[in-house]
């Protein structure tokens, strides 16, 4: 979802993402689209977006009117983005290209939203340098990134169950996924944004019934797919089933907590 290190999915996992990453980001991105103060008519561009969560959000909110763009390395995610793409929105312009290497002119766009994708940019710096150059003055960045993972069950188990059955790699890049706060709001300020804030989110989300989930749900991450290439037939399914053993019975609703970062160029 980012650049050439970041968090990419192989094969059939794009299609996957959208399915069983979706509840775990829908109250993420309306609230990340609501920071953004977007009018009809707004140009937007939704940075690292995947399959695309952010950018329809914000084609709604842009109107017949606005503009909106997505950009992601991971081609494969970009064809699930185009096929998802309702066609009551204006036109979303999915194109790839790594973050710090923005394929659009100075002062391009509105706002400019990051849902879940900073973390995972191996040069943030530049990523943000270039992220200032095609927003508008006075226009807004906005992006979320995981808040400490010790702020969300789920995770907690999940981190627990790819120790016990992934290597450091999978490991690693679990983990990098919850250590983006202070990198990401020192970088905004050094790529001269201003008015900077952080605000740490939580939604209690119910997910679908467990059994099913937990596996798809890793089938569709880095670390999944680490833990899959590495065991056999049945490995996820066993390392779904510690990260079920490890959460209270009877719910399968949890609390999981971002941070929200706002910035204005």
């Amino acid at each position: 979802m980012a650049d050439a290190t970041g968090f990419h999915l192989k094969g059939s996992a794009p299609e996957r993402y959208e399915h069983y990453v979706a509840p775990l980001m829908a109250p993420f991105v309306t609230a990340a689209v609501e920071a953004a103060d977007l009018f009809p008519g707004a140009t937007v561009l939704d940075l690292a977006c995947g399959t695309g969560f952010a950018a329809r959000a914000a084609a709604a909110q842009a109107g017949p009117t606005g503009r909106v763009a997505g950009v992601d390395l991971n081609e494969g995610m970009l064809k699930i983005a185009v096929a998802c793409h309702p066609r009551l929105y204006p036109d979303i312009e999915f194109t790839p290209a790594p973050a710090d290497d923005l394929p659009y002119p100075d002062r391009a766009f509105d706002a400019v939203l990051c849902q879940q994708g900073a973390q995972f940019f191996a040069d943030l710096d530049a990523a943000l340098r270039e992220t200032a150059r095609v927003t508008r003055p006075a226009g807004r960045f906005v992006a979320t990134v995981w808040s400490h993972l010790d702020d969300s069950p789920y995770f907690v188990a999940q981190r627990e169950a790819i120790e016990e059955y992934g290597d450091p790699a999978a490991v690693a890049a679990f983990e990098s996924a919850f250590e983006g706060v202070d990198r990401l709001t020192a970088a905004v300020d050094r790529a001269g944004f201003h008015d900077t804030t952080r605000q740490a989110l939580t939604f209690t989300i119910t997910l679908p019934p467990l059994e099913e989930y937990v596996p798809g749900h890793f089938s569709a991450t880095p670390w999944g797919q680490n833990i899959a290439e590495n065991g056999d037939d049945q490995i996820l399914v066993r390392t779904a089933r510690t990260v079920i053993d490890r959460l209270p019975d009877n719910t399968t609703a949890f609390p999981f907590t971002a941070t929200l970062v706002t910035a204005t160029r």
